[in-house]
């Protein structure tokens, strides 16, 4: 089974077990929901239930049902959780996680051409935008938006899309 990291333990926090995380995960809302499960990368059949959770300044504050007290906590320090495939969900449509979309072949729609593969993603503001590489070695960023990203076919690795004129800098 396949496993994802969604979150560093940094430290204790009170005397009832609370664990403050560093956040790995783009859906920290769904990971650390009351109920959900979480396993330590290094234990992966050791299976954590979130009993609560809470952002606190720019971490996570998460108490687990089987973690009850700061002894029990503090063996959890510097332990990574993981959540499995299983546990993962479902996404909502139009949204992908990132292993998913790297090393996509990229088609151009309108000529059903290969044009080159995403070979970076990088999240700097209201959208992600991906690194396209074409065979020559050019490089240039296309934005995940509608306009541009017509169809993602995660199963096959290919992203369907219709350049704009200007993103690849032609002469």
């Amino acid at each position: 089974m396949e496993y994802f990291d969604v979150a560093r333990i940094l430290t204790t926090h009170g005397l009832n077990g609370e664990v403050k995380v560093n956040v790995i995960t783009d859906f920290p809302e769904e990971r650390f929901a009351e109920g959900m499960h979480l396993s330590l990368r290094s234990d992966t059949k050791r299976v954590l239930t979130i009993e609560k959770s809470r952002p606190f300044k720019q971490f996570w504050l998460i108490q687990f049902k089987e973690i009850t007290d700061i002894d029990q906590a503090e063996k959890l320090r510097g332990q990574i959780l993981v959540v499995s495939e299983e546990d993962r969900g479902e996404l909502p449509d139009g949204v992908y996680y990132y292993k998913d979309i790297f090393d996509c072949d990229v088609i151009d729609e309108e000529t059903g051409k290969n044009i080159g593969k995403i070979v970076d993603i990088q999240s700097p503001g209201a959208n992600d935008i991906w690194l396209v590489r074409e065979d020559s070695g050019k490089e240039y960023w296309i934005p995940n938006i509608a306009d541009v990203v017509k169809k993602v076919d995660v199963a096959a690795k290919k992203v369907y899309v219709e350049l704009m004129e200007g993103l690849r800098d032609e002469d």
